[in-house]
Order: structure tokens, then sequence, then C-alpha cells
């Protein structure tokens, strides 16, 4: 429950929007579309690791979390933390490398 509190928080609106004196060019908005496609990727391929794995991932290097924080939110200890976050992004590797639509960064070809 504690983590579902959290993750909550860290998804309120007001967290994501920056405001810019610039109006962004067309040609990032481009280079977004294409940066939606691997972010739509990636958590297709998060959703095939076990809930924990993905869990300690989200929170260790979506979330920018530490791996004390980490443990703390999970209640689980830092070196639980760490195995699972070293087989979870051993898993997704081996996901992306598997998958033919591939991550443009993970598939070795160039952007």
């Amino acid at each position: 429950m504690l983590t579902n509190a959290w993750l909550d928080e860290r998804r309120r609106p007001w967290r994501r929007e920056r405001s810019t004196d610039d109006v962004p060019d067309r040609a990032e908005a481009e280079h977004s579309a294409e940066l939606l496609a691997d972010r739509e990727h990636l958590l297709d391929l998060l959703s095939q690791l076990p809930p924990r794995r993905r869990a300690v991932i989200v929170l260790r290097f979506w979330c920018d979390l530490s791996v004390e924080e980490t443990a703390r939110v999970l209640d689980i200890s830092t070196g639980t933390v760490k195995s699972q976050a070293a087989r979870g992004l051993e898993s997704l590797r081996l996901l992306a490398t598997l998958d033919p639509a591939g991550i443009r960064a993970g598939n070795g070809e160039d952007a």
C-alpha cells in the first residue's frame, strides 16, 4: 500500500510539467514521437518482468531512487534491491535482444 501511495504521488501532473521560456521546435516534436515509441516498447518489456523485479527497476531507474530508498519503499533489504536490479536489467537486455521490434539504442541501429 505504501508503494502504491508513493507511486501515485510521483504520477501527479504538476510534478511532470515544466514551464519554459521557449516553445519547442517542430523537429523536436517529431523526435518525441520516436521517444514515445521507445517508451511504449520499454513499458511492454517491463510488463514481462516478475512484479518485484519490475518494482525495483522502476523505482531505481525510472524514479531515480537510491538503493536504500528503494529498499525502504519496498520493505526489502538493500542486498535484495541490488540482486533484483541486476537480474531485472539482465532480463530486460535479453528481452530487448529477442524482441524483433527492439529499442533503437538497444539493437545496434543508429538513430
